[in-house]
């Protein structure tokens, strides 16, 4: 039974796709007399039925060997592809995550969408999303991922714009479609490029492949640079960042997904490609580079926002950010580890602020206040999710940043000076959302605001179980991958007080966001200095700003000289000519007498004149010959 389950692993995505399937009756108004409940119910239960089976199977697998399996899907002369499937523990782990929280996602959808028309609807994308980011996590086929990550692309756009009457939605699926359509255009230049270098179309060959790589330097960096493209673009990292905050216009179920699953795919891919950014020291630097301005950057952004879902997005962003950090440095295990860690306390944390929204209707945390003594369970579940993402013992991200710095690899002071930032500002950041929340006075939306019903409170009961669970990973996690690079007995000296450094810069952010000034929406500071910087961060740095000013306006004055050499040259031409044969034709009409006489004699004029058009010409150019020769 359990070879079964295990060789058939293939196909829990399935499970979510013939769900997502099943709605569509629902979906598409075929059944109407039922409304749309049961349509949820039937994807609920096949998400229930991949999870069970892909549970039996991460049971079994440790107790054996990493497998693979192949389906040959196309041989033509030299070119054989075919779809792999890993199975290891750290395939159906990942798979383990996407099924667990895309079911209690799912569950709590339950009651927040409970009075949405389009309930069906919604089901049925989360069952394509599902599918997508199942076969990524098992996926071993370069051609496979891809494919699975343009379904993701696909489906964030039609989740984003669920609400599609509302103008802004649409903007904002419209931007997070082209956005990763940037990064996957070039990405899919890359794993071009792998294969005509000779490298297997499956993660698993690409270490053996690095080994032996004859790449030039130049080729190598370029190949890399292209690989990096894509997951930066669905990872929401810098300069790609900016779908991730529009894309909060979606439903908050599909947000859940998005802020801890769907940029982890991304992010798993990226882990998968490492053996190639090994080639090249630009490659490297450049997901260090990237990973650093965004975690930094994204910190400082996330700390001006007023609506509740963008603070905690641009939050994503930052930790996507120390992700890249650690594959640039090539540690892939605690890759792995602040995916895992991160991905479960920032879906708790959007369960809670979702929560928040479906009992007040409201956002903007500048109008909230006094809910920690009306919604426990909400209340509850924010503080752990918030002490799941700082350095505070013994929550999850505490022992992740402690494997990091415990020796183990070599670890320079800038990235010890990133991890104490990132971690200050996001302590910063989440007591100053608690406080404006749960803590200060109740406002007017505030003050009869009751706990979530049961289906949303159950799965924030479970993750946060979860939550609390989660340190078990990084105490007990395997070496997968053996140190390379020990730290010498002087760097053992200095970083022996890292992770007091890291607890302590957690304490202070938390210490310095209880006792700050809270400003309500009426109140801007006086100062000037202040005042620019709380611009600065609110809007992003000005980068939509900018790309308004170079890249849109380039794309624009591009098409609008397209169209206008469209319009007055190539249709001028073809206007040209077609107004020549009608006059040449009404000209003609004049002449027509009906004789044959006259048609020959038409005949010979022409003919007679091309005759004197090419012999003339001939006679100029016997005349100039002759002419040269005499002057000689």
């Amino acid at each position: 039974m359990s070879d079964f389950l295990l060789e058939h692993c293939w196909f829990i995505p399935f499970y979510s796709l013939i769900g997502s399937f099943l709605t569509l009756p629902w979906s598409m108004r075929i059944v109407r007399q039922t409304g749309p409940r049961p349509a949820a119910y039937l994807n609920l239960l096949m998400t229930a039925i991949g999870f069970v089976h892909g549970s039996i199977a991460f049971y079994f697998i440790w107790q054996r060997q990493t497998e693979q399996l192949v389906f040959h899907w196309l041989q033509v002369a030299d070119l054989n592809l075919t779809l792999s499937i890993e199975l290891s523990p750290v395939s159906l782990g990942a798979l383990e995550v996407v099924t667990g929280i895309s079911l209690l996602a799912q569950i709590y959808a339950l009651g927040y969408m409970e009075k949405d028309w389009s309930l069906a609807r919604f089901y049925s994308l989360m069952g394509f999303f599902e599918a997508a980011l199942g076969g990524i996590a098992l996926s071993d086929s370069l051609f496979l991922s891809y494919a699975l990550l343009e379904m993701l692309t696909l489906s964030t756009y039609l989740l984003v714009g669920f609400w599609y009457a509302q103008p802004l939605v649409v903007t904002a699926a419209r931007d997070a479609f082209l956005t990763k359509r940037v990064g996957d255009i070039i990405l899919l230049m890359g794993l071009v490029a792998l294969s005509s270098y000779g490298a297997g179309l499956s993660f698993s060959q690409l270490e053996n492949w690095a080994s032996t790589s004859p790449l030039a330097p130049l080729t190598a960096a370029l190949v890399g640079l292209s690989l990096i493209a894509g997951p930066t673009g669905k990872c929401a990292q810098f300069p790609l960042n900016l779908w991730l905050d529009e894309a909060m216009e979606g439903p908050n179920p599909a947000g859940i997904m998005r802020n801890s699953i769907v940029v982890s795919a991304g992010a798993y891919v990226l882990i998968k490609l490492q053996p190639v950014f090994t080639l090249s020291p630009i490659a490297s630097d450049a997901l260090i580079a990237i990973g650093t301005i965004t975690a930094i950057g994204t910190s400082l952004i996330a700390l001006a926002q007023i609506d509740i879902k963008r603070t905690l997005c641009h939050s994503t962003s930052a930790y996507l950010g120390l992700v890249f950090i650690a594959v640039g440095l090539g540690h892939v295990d605690i890759a792995f580890l602040l995916l895992l860690t991160h991905g479960v306390a920032k879906a708790l944390l959007f369960m809670s602020a979702g929560s928040i929204i479906m009992t007040t209707s409201n956002q903007n945390i500048t109008e909230l206040g006094g809910l920690w003594s009306r919604m426990p369970a909400t209340t509850s579940a924010f503080v752990v999710g918030a002490s799941g993402l700082i350095a505070l013992m013994p929550m999850g991200m505490f022992w992740t940043w402690q494997r990091w710095l415990n020796g183990s690899w070599k670890v320079d002071w800038w990235l010890l000076g990133v991890l104490l930032f990132v971690n200050f500002l996001s302590a910063l950041n989440l007591t100053r959302v608690f406080r404006l929340v749960f803590l200060s006075q109740a406002q007017s939306k505030t003050r009869r605001a009751p706990e979530v019903p049961w289906p949303m409170a159950l799965p924030m009961v479970v993750l946060t179980v979860i939550v609390l669970l989660t340190p078990l990973a990084p105490i007990r996690w395997p070496l997968w991958l053996s140190p390379t690079t020990p730290l010498a007995n002087s760097d053992r000296a200095i970083f022996q007080y890292a992770i007091p450094l890291l607890v302590a810069s957690g304490l202070f952010g938390c210490i310095m966001g209880a006792t700050m000034e809270l400003r309500r929406s009426w109140a801007r500071p006086t100062q000037l200095y202040l005042r620019f910087f709380q611009d600065l961060f609110a809007y992003d740095f000005y980068v939509d700003k900018i790309y308004n000013f170079t890249v849109v306006w380039l794309v624009a004055s591009l098409s609008k000289l397209a169209s206008w050499f469209d319009r007055y040259v190539i249709d001028g031409v073809v206007n040209f000519v077609s107004l020549a044969t009608i006059f040449g034709g009404n000209a003609l009409k004049y002449n027509v007498s009906g004789q044959s006489q006259f048609y020959l004699l038409t005949i010979v004029l022409g003919v007679s004149f091309l005759l004197w058009s090419v012999l003339s010409g001939q006679w100029t150019i016997v005349t100039n010959y002759w002419s040269s020769l005499l002057s000689q």
